[in-house]
């Protein structure tokens, strides 16, 4: 039987699971970064991944498609096992857009080549076709008056909206967001999340890792809570975001939420340079 055909217990929850990860695992030598994780994200939901640097929450979200390949577990989408070595990953990954920290743009093409190219290239659609459907990802992202403007020609948020808009116009069903504002100015951070709270009233699928907790409060049906490459808490956004029922959650959001009042991070938060997300 091919692994691509689940058993009965792997289909529990099937018709409503759009992601599904089981016993996932990843290694970089011998830093273990993902500890047995297991997850579901149901078709429509928001699931906002939140911890501290370190924690392995960008790792979870690179091996939802593959873009590392995990040491161990099964992953699933849309019911495809991208996991199972037979699959074809690259129709697999079709289904799943990426919007990453930094926007990742080719800065000598006009922001609408930018979304055409990589339609005609991988998806075979002509050149009016494409055109079409980045003239109106660009208009859900608010940006149909930049069409012709090239990467360096924008702010940051708006090369982060371009991106968004890039994914979308590649027709995925599920979008994964690893941090999209990190690398903004505090001013554009606002217009980013704004798109993507229309994505998410429109009842898209999403993973997002975030430090950005109002919107994660406001927006997303689940919360996440990871420390140390394991699930510590989750549930409800309004509840894991102000009523966290496990120590480590309120202790990283007491940090997050009031800076000033938590002490100085030191090497047992994971940060530094050789931290893993």
């Amino acid at each position: 039987m091919s692994r691509t055909t689940r058993t009965a217990a792997d289909t529990m929850g099937a018709d409503r699971a759009e992601i599904e990860i089981r016993g996932l695992h990843k290694s970089f030598g011998d830093n273990h970064v993902l500890r047995g994780i297991d997850l579901d994200v149901a078709r429509g939901e928001v699931v906002c991944v939140i911890g501290p640097s370190g924690s392995g929450k960008s790792t979870l979200l690179r091996c939802v498609n593959l873009l590392e390949e995990p040491s161990g577990g099964r992953v699933f989408v849309g019911g495809t096992e991208l996991t199972d070595p037979d699959v074809d990953i690259d129709a697999a990954r079709r289904r799943i857009g990426m919007v990453f920290q930094q926007f990742n743009l080719f800065p000598h093409v006009s922001v609408t080549a930018n979304l055409t190219l990589p339609q005609r290239r991988v998806l075979g659609r002509d050149k009016a076709e494409a055109a079409a459907v980045a003239r109106e990802n660009l208009e859900r992202v608010g940006l149909a008056a930049k069409a012709d403007a090239y990467p360096a020609q924008l702010s940051g948020g708006q090369q982060q909206r371009v991106a968004i808009a890039r994914a979308l116009s590649m027709g995925p069903e599920v979008m994964l967001f690893d941090e999209p504002t990190s690398a903004l100015d505090p001013e554009l951070v606002g217009e980013v999340l704004s798109v993507m709270r229309v994505l998410a009233g429109e009842g898209m699928t999403m993973m997002v890792v975030t430090h950005e907790m109002s919107f994660a409060r406001e927006v997303a049906d689940r919360v996440v809570f990871m420390d140390g490459g394991v699930i510590v808490e989750q549930g409800p956004a309004e509840q894991v975001v102000t009523r966290p029922t496990q120590e480590r959650t309120r202790d990283f959001l007491n940090r997050v939420l009031d800076p000033a009042a938590a002490p100085a991070p030191g090497p047992e938060d994971g940060e530094g340079p050789d931290a893993t997300q």
